[in-house]
Formats: C-alpha cells, structure tokens, sequence
C-alpha cells in the first residue's frame, strides 16, 4: 500500500482547520435558535431511554429545530451522562443548548404544594387528592408507615403531627410516598437540635411536644395568643387537671367518622381516650399537624398562671386564673352571644 502524499494530508488538513469555524458556527447557531413552540409545553423523560430517543421526541414534538445539532452536542459535551426522568418545562424562547442545559442538570419541572396548618392526615389526602379514591387510599397508606419517624417517635401508629405543613415544591408526578416523605422531611427540618434539646429542658418527648402544638393550633389561629393557650395547658398538665379541650372531642368523632362540624353537650361524654373531658393528661397521640408556631409555643409557653380560657367572640379569648373568673367570662360570652 502506496503512503498518502505529504502534500495531500496538508491539504485535507488545511481544508479541516478552514472548515472547523464554519462548523462550530452552525452548531452554535442550532442549537441557541428557539424552535418557536407554543408556550409553557412540558417534556416528559421516561427512566431508561437513550439519548436518541430523547432527540428523537424533542424533535418530533416541535421543542427543537432538527436533531442532528443536538446529537452532536451530546456526544461532544455530555459524552458519558445520560439524562434524568422526570418532566421538564421548555418554553419558548428555548434554543436547544438551554434544553440540554435543563436535561442534563436534571432541572424537573416542580409544582407547588401547599398545604395548611391544622389538618389531619385524613383531610390533607382529600385536599392533595381530591375526589382520587385510590389517590387517597394510597396516601393514607404512606400515611401509616411509620418508620419514617421511628427514630423520632417509636409509639406512632401513623404520621399524624408528623406532616409538616408549608409549601413544598415537587415533581407533577410526584408519588403519595414522594409526598408524605417531604412532609415529615420538612417537620424533621423544623424539629432541629434546639428544639430537641428545648423538649428534653421540658421533660418532654417529641411525640409529647408535637401532641400538646396539635391542641394549641387547633384552640387559636392568633399568634398572640398560642402562648397563653400553651400556658393553660402547661399549668393543668402540671397540677393534673383535665384539658377539657374541644378539638380532641371532634377528632375523637373524626375518627369513627361522626363528626359534623360542630360539638354538642352529649359529645363531651364521649367514651374516647382522645376525649380530654375525660381524661387528664394529654391525648395518646396528635390530633391534627401543627405548625412552626404551635410547635414553638408548646416549647415556650408565656409565664402566666391562667388555667381557663373562653372565647370572646371576636376570634380571640379571654383567660383567667381562677374559676371565678372564667364563669363571669364564660357569662359575658353567653350574653354577647345573645345579644
């Protein structure tokens, strides 16, 4: 086999060196140039496919102007990383380089969550999942695991006061798993070593502390007042005189599925360990997931000797120290009432 001429190679070569700006000048242009989509479209990556399957569906869906820029950038840029599952909003103006860009950093689209303090386990389901039976059936299933806060808590039956309620942002396809583990990530978040070593000073443990905040954010929405509802119970727990608190009545009928928005006299009597007419100390467990606040007034209760509180009728209430007081504000209540 007869050698390449020297000056044959120089010349390819020449012609290489004069052709490679032409090149990277077309590919720069292909894949910055948008494809001219309609707007806000999401693209959705399933685990396990190739990279020309990816360029193939980007292609074929109108996200990106041709596929052969694009396969060179792969195989020039990302030789050995492969693109992670999930979906990805790519919206106009979007050249192919900022979807690559999305796509290989594995910027998934996320949606906001938000979900309200003072819920139960039951009704933040229904509201993530409504009119979803087998949505919600599985998240009360995840709901149950309870090995997520074993460590935190080993006598929970399920993660109730554990599901911290905020705003998360998640993957549209985010499973109820997914879901319920970012919530008691989040509670785990708030619950830091301040607050721990808060509890214990306390003589508390944490299941006690999250079930007292549950109680506290379900008497008032006032910040104000969380620390004075937080002293009431932290004074009766102290003297071992009941809580007589309503909202552990109305989840105890929650529970068997009775209550109806409303508590009447008989409902007090109600034979339920969460029923705190019932039974001093508190309840076996939370009775609804509280929130930062709560959780921090069940930790720094006011330094007030109150043991009573009744509403006033204008949102807040009134607290007192002795029974007598409290019987002339339950009077006043009674007579604003029907007025």
């Amino acid at each position: 086999m007869s050698a390449i001429p020297l000056k044959t190679v120089r010349a390819a070569l020449l012609a290489a060196v004069a052709l490679l700006p032409a090149i990277t000048g077309w590919l720069v242009r292909e894949l910055e140039a948008p494809a001219g989509r309609a707007p806000d479209a999401l693209f959705e990556i399933e685990k396990g496919w190739a990279a020309r399957t990816v360029i193939g569906r980007l292609r074929d869906g109108g996200f990106v102007r041709s596929a052969l820029p694009l396969g060179l950038a792969c195989r020039l840029f990302y030789p050995e990383k492969g693109f992670k599952a999930g979906e990805y909003l790519l919206a106009p103006p979007l050249g192919a380089k900022e979807a690559l860009f999305r796509m290989f950093g594995g910027r998934i689209h996320l949606v906001p969550v938000t979900v309200p303090e003072g819920l139960t386990g039951r009704e933040t389901a229904a509201l993530l999942r409504p009119g979803d039976p087998d949505g919600e059936a599985a998240f009360l299933k995840a709901f149950r695991d309870t090995g997520l806060i074993a460590d935190l808590d080993p006598e929970a039956g399920d993660l109730e006061g554990y599901l911290f309620p905020d705003t998360y942002r998640l993957p549209g396809k985010a499973t109820e798993t997914d879901i319920v583990a970012a919530m008691v990530g989040g509670f785990r978040e708030v619950f830091d070593g301040e607050r721990g070593r808060r509890a214990e000073a306390l003589g508390m443990s944490v299941r006690a502390v999250v079930t007292l905040a549950s109680l506290i954010e379900e008497e008032t929405a006032l910040a104000g007042e969380r620390p004075l509802v937080s002293a009431v119970f932290h004074n009766r727990l102290r003297i071992g005189m009941k809580l007589d608190c309503d909202p552990t009545v109305a989840y105890a009928l929650k529970l068997e599925g009775r209550y109806t928005g409303r508590l009447l006299l008989r409902d007090l009597r109600h034979p339920s360990p969460y029923n705190t007419y019932l039974h001093a100390g508190l309840p076996p467990g939370p009775i609804s997931n509280p929130g930062r606040a709560a959780i921090d007034a069940a930790l720094h209760p006011a330094a007030e000797g109150y043991l009573y509180f009744v509403a006033r009728g204008d949102g807040g209430h009134r607290f007192s120290r002795s029974l007598g007081e409290h019987l002339d504000a339950v009077r006043r209540f009674r007579e604003l009432k029907n007025n």
